[in-house]
């Protein structure tokens, strides 16, 4: 009788024979390197998201998404996108390493839609990384948020991971930003676990060569770290959609998730570089901190973005997971309702 990890390796099909689509988990050969692994402790659940996988190549495309929003300004190659609403502007930031549709992934659980109800809703997209090639991160504040701020006028900064770092870094060089929120997003980098941060250095180190030869860190490589943070819940998703109906609604916004996940532009490698080696590595705060009103949301489940390297100051903690804060069903619940009464208390100077 074979063992459950040959069991469920040769359950696996390679990525060029994938069932229909090419479409999987990226990087796809380290997706199926975890499920083995898992396989050792739980063939079922192995096997289970090994289906969940299969479901996910054949599934159709997600539903077509809605139409970019207008661009209001533009910056080399970055711009803000307009995404309606009306009273004081505030300005979303997303993170770096995957597209800001996050945001306003759709009308169940948009972030965007949710803060036009009672502001100016702008979003930064950071555009390609090839316009950003020769940028680390104090770059990408200096050329491309300041300026983008200061054409904006007056506003309000609600940053999602890295974004809200590099927010808070705007917010001490600007006068335009009347209060920052920043949501999972990381800043004293100290209070990361050793392990995790060796892991990343390690992971550097083995792909700082390929990286200094295309001029990027691939967004696979980042990916890669993600995932081995918490492996038995990426099984367990991928288990999990195995059980749900193919047409369902659950079915479709995973998909839709994991479109949003797999996409992405590799990050600049000066960028890259500042990032693991100065701020993961030396365990540091990327900048100091603004004297506006701050509020830094947390969520009890993140393990890519503990609560303990939030900034200090005034925190509101969220009942979910990194991503799950942002698109979770109940994101307006714990999300929207808190988030918009903290920017009317702010504004009102509470």
């Amino acid at each position: 009788m074979g063992s459950p990890l040959r069991d469920v390796a040769n359950d696996v099909a390679p990525p060029d024979t994938a069932p229909q689509q090419s479409r999987g988990p990226r990087p796809l050969p380290l997706f199926l390197a975890l499920l083995r692994e898992a396989a050792l402790q739980d063939p079922d659940l192995a096997r289970t998201a090994l289906e969940g996988l299969r479901r996910y190549q054949s599934a159709p495309a997600a539903a077509e998404p809605a139409r970019e929003k207008p661009v209001l300004f533009r910056q080399l190659g970055a711009s803000l996108r307009d995404c309606g609403g009306t009273g004081p502007t505030l300005v979303l930031i997303p993170s770096l390493i995957n597209p800001p549709t996050i945001l306003d992934l759709d009308p169940q659980c948009s972030l965007a839609n949710a803060l036009a109800t009672r502001h100016r809703v702008l979003m930064l997209d950071w555009g390609t990384a090839r316009s950003r090639r020769e940028f680390d991160l104090d770059d990408h504040v200096e050329h491309l948020l300041l300026p983008l701020l200061q054409q904006a006028g007056a506003a309000t900064l609600a940053g999602y991971c890295l974004g809200g770092t590099l927010a808070l870094a705007a917010a001490t060089r600007s006068k335009q930003a009347n209060a920052v929120v920043t949501l999972a997003s990381p800043y004293d980098f100290s209070g990361y676990p050793a392990e995790a941060r060796e892991r990343l250095l390690q992971m550097w180190q083995a792909s700082e060569q390929a990286a200094q030869r295309f001029g990027f860190l691939p967004m696979e490589v980042l990916q890669s770290a993600f995932w081995q943070i918490d492996p038995a819940r990426l099984v367990g998703k991928f288990a999990k959609l195995a059980r749900a109906e193919p047409a369902s609604p659950e079915t479709q916004r995973f998909v839709r998730l994991e479109e949003w996940a797999n996409a992405g532009e590799p990050l600049p490698l000066l960028a890259a570089r500042q990032l693991v080696e100065r701020l993961f590595g030396e365990g540091r705060a990327f900048s100091p901190l603004p004297s506006c009103p701050m509020l830094h949301v947390t969520a009890s489940g993140d393990r890519i973005v503990p609560a303990g390297t939030a900034a200090p100051g005034e925190r509101l903690s969220s009942p979910s997971g990194h991503v799950g804060m942002i698109v979770g069903r109940d994101a307006a619940r714990t999300l929207h309702q808190p988030l918009l009464s903290w920017l009317e208390g702010a504004a009102a100077g509470g």
